[in-house]
């Protein structure tokens, strides 16, 4: 299965997008227009030095990566079987899902790179070389409750966010020959409890827009699982106060097989991440090993081995799968009542049948809110 994954903030550089502004003229002129400036001289020759204040960066990250998934369809990219993106990055994934449009999602992202710019000083650091568990400890033990856990980025990497003061004084704490403590260049305290003002500031704002349910599944920052459609708004709002899940994340998708990471966007620091990841992945639990007793065993009586079973067929099994949708999809319009084994009363189908993470045949259900396999569902006909 591909994942398509979108960067957030961090990953912006001069000249990004160099190669998209010209392809998609009138997505760049509706989002200069949007946002009161020129996105291209902003991205291109940022002669103001705005494109590192987070202000500036959130939209000209959305609507870089915005682009670059157009791109990546365009030029025969598959629909992937799932979506994420990393903090801001998580606004493409959804808008690659359907669940908000271009200009909604530009938008929303303008209010939110606004809000977070206006909130408190503070200050972010990466530590790279101790566990999550070591950095809370040591900070715990060294009167640094104040500084909170940003993103877990990985197993050895860890953001922190906090006050400026707080954040320098974790860094003769944490610091080792085997541990690196780098400050960020950043002008806030992102996805912590400073930024709680702006959280709520920004549910006002969320109120007025409406969000389709994503027709293709986006794992969430906030709880590394796939998003529900009627907690669209709600996880938006959380996730500017609550660290970003990235490794639970990696880890979610993994769980669900053999997965190709794209990432699209400015930089490959997210591939990077998941190459990491991967490699503190849980393994599949081995064999038990056999019985003493089997070694034992008469092997002149064991019976004849069976026929070998036939080679797997992946490209056979897609088609199938792809033909079950196809024909739920003929019949079955959006809105149509079903009934679920364990549920009282009638559902109702809020997405056309899809695949789900490469392999399973699933529909998203009003009333429940969530996807079921297509098997347990019954058309209420």
């Amino acid at each position: 299965m591909t994942v398509c994954m979108f960067p957030g903030q961090g990953s912006q550089s001069k000249r990004m997008g160099r190669d998209l502004f010209g392809r998609f003229v009138d997505l760049t002129a509706a989002a200069s227009e949007i946002l009161g400036y020129s996105i291209e001289e902003l991205c291109l020759e940022d002669p103001r030095n705005e494109l590192g204040n987070t202000r500036f960066t959130q939209p000209a990250l959305f609507v870089v990566n915005a682009l670059s998934w157009r791109r990546y369809r365009e030029d025969g990219g598959e629909v992937p079987g799932a979506l994420l993106g990393h903090s801001l990055g998580e606004y493409n994934a959804l808008e690659a899902a359907g669940v908000m449009g271009f200009e909604d999602g530009l938008r929303l992202v303008q209010k939110r790179g606004a809000l977070m710019a206006e909130a408190p000083p503070g200050a972010m650091a990466a530590v790279i070389g101790m566990s999550e568990a070591g950095i809370r400890e040591t900070l715990a033990s060294n009167g640094l409750e104040a500084v909170d856990v940003a993103n877990l980025n990985s197993p050895s990497q860890t953001i922190l966010s906090g006050l400026k003061d707080d954040i320098q004084r974790a860094a003769q704490v944490l610091e080792s020959d085997s541990v690196r403590y780098m400050l960020l260049k950043t002008s806030g305290a992102f996805h912590s409890r400073y930024m709680t003002q702006a959280r709520e500031e920004f549910e006002t704002f969320l109120a007025g827009f409406t969000f389709s349910a994503p027709s293709i599944p986006v794992i969430s920052n906030v709880h590394a699982e796939p998003y529900a459609a009627d907690q669209i708004a709600a996880n938006l709002a959380s996730q500017i106060d609550n660290p970003v899940q990235w490794m639970q994340s990696i880890y979610y998708l993994l769980a669900q097989g053999e997965q190709s990471f794209v990432e699209l966007g400015p930089g490959r620091v997210l591939a990077r991440l998941v190459e990491e990841i991967k490699k503190s992945a849980p393994a599949p639990q081995a064999e038990p090993a056999p019985a003493e007793a089997a070694a034992a065993y008469d092997r002149e009586a064991k019976p004849e081995p069976a026929e070998a079973p036939p080679a797997y067929d992946r490209e056979a099994e897609l088609a199938a799968l792809q033909r079950r949708i196809d024909e739920w999809n003929q019949r079955y319009p959006v809105g149509t009542e079903v009934l679920v084994e364990g549920y009282q009363g009638p559902l109702v189908t809020r997405t056309q049948a899809m695949a789900l993470f490469g392999h399973r045949a699933a529909i998203y259900l009003e009333g429940y809110n969530g996807y079921f396999e297509l098997s347990d569902v019954r058309p209420l006909q």
